[in-house]
């Protein structure tokens, strides 16, 4: 079942709290997301990427397939 653009802004905001988090897509399973966060300083953007990976919990191509692409963005606040 496809994931909202609602769900995922979700589960992003319970890994990183204080982040400004944009997400966005129109079919539940190719989607966007920009996620600014402190936590990312000094990490390089595989490192910043996994990050978010991890935080949606096995979403990405799991078994029921929720979420197949996400485009994603990581920055460090300016």
């Amino acid at each position: 079942m496809p994931m909202s653009a609602h769900e995922i802004e979700h589960l992003l905001r319970e890994a990183f709290p204080d982040a400004e988090i944009q997400v966005g897509g129109q079919d539940g399973v190719h989607m966007s997301a920009m996620v600014v966060d402190e936590s990312f300083r000094g990490k390089n953007r595989v490192q910043q990427q996994r990050a978010v990976y991890a935080a949606l919990k096995g979403k990405m191509d799991g078994p029921a397939g929720e979420l197949h692409a996400l485009a994603l963005t990581t920055k460090v606040p300016e």
